[in-house]
């Protein structure tokens, strides 16, 4: 893709691209997204999410947030919109599906999202900016799946700022023995031996700079966790 300036010396820079849209009739992103959010993933920030191709990373990508802008000065607003990245996938040369809503808020008018809607990919151009849920914490969100104490799997939401979450780790409270934990798929992270206890969670912030800092939340995930449960971590990211 066409880059508007080096990523590395200029991060607020524009990158050129193409974007599309979901194909389905929903106005929001979709609930069985790449990332494993399920829900969360198709209704955060209003439902301004989208899929990504390149920029899914492996999973690394999920919950990033990137200010997208089309291009035709005829339709389109300077300002686009910010999406959240929630789920992998790739159309016709594009870095981006966005959900319908995001793709129509590009417009500068109702009657210009009209227009552009129809042509399902447009010419963008994009550049990652901080994710901001002025009223959320950090929330560990127990999947399904888990099944206490014999296996545990959550993903994170309401990820703030700039930051990848590149390693997640499992304290004990006693002892504060720490184990990392495996990212299976997207944003979800597992281990088959969870400890006992209430458990501290630990999480690895890089930025594209090479900076690493380890976070800790204030809040534990108590031992009586359970399934579909969620629990807020006490904190918010500024990073």
């Amino acid at each position: 893709m066409l880059t508007l300036g080096n990523s590395q010396t200029c991060p607020d820079c524009f990158t050129r691209s193409r974007a599309g849209h979901y194909p389905n009739s929903e106005e929001k992103g979709t609930e069985t997204g790449s990332c494993g959010f399920g829900t969360f993933g198709a209704t955060v920030n209003g439902g301004d999410v989208s899929a990504a191709s390149e920029l899914y990373r492996n999973g690394l990508g999920c919950g990033a947030c990137y200010q997208v802008r089309c291009i035709d000065s005829n339709y389109c607003s300077d300002k686009g919109v910010t999406v959240v990245v929630t789920d992998q996938g790739a159309g016709d040369r594009t870095d981006f599906i966005l959900s319908k809503r995001a793709f129509a808020r590009m417009a500068q008018t109702t009657d210009a999202a009209a227009s552009i809607l129809p042509l399902g990919v447009v010419d963008i151009e994009y550049r990652r900016v901080s994710c901001t849920y002025p009223d959320k914490n950090i929330t560990i969100k127990i999947e399904e799946s888990s099944n206490n104490p014999h296996y545990l799997a959550f993903v994170i939401w309401y990820q703030q700022g700039k930051s990848d979450i590149t390693a997640v780790q499992l304290c004990e409270t006693q002892n504060f023995a720490c184990k990392l934990l495996d990212r299976t798929r997207g944003a979800v992270w597992t281990t088959s031996t969870p400890p006992k206890g209430p458990l501290q969670i630990r999480m690895l912030l890089s930025v594209d700079d090479g900076d690493e800092t380890w976070v800790v939340p204030v809040n534990n995930i108590p031992e009586n966790w359970k399934a579909g449960d969620t629990y807020d971590s006490g904190i918010q990211l500024d990073a």
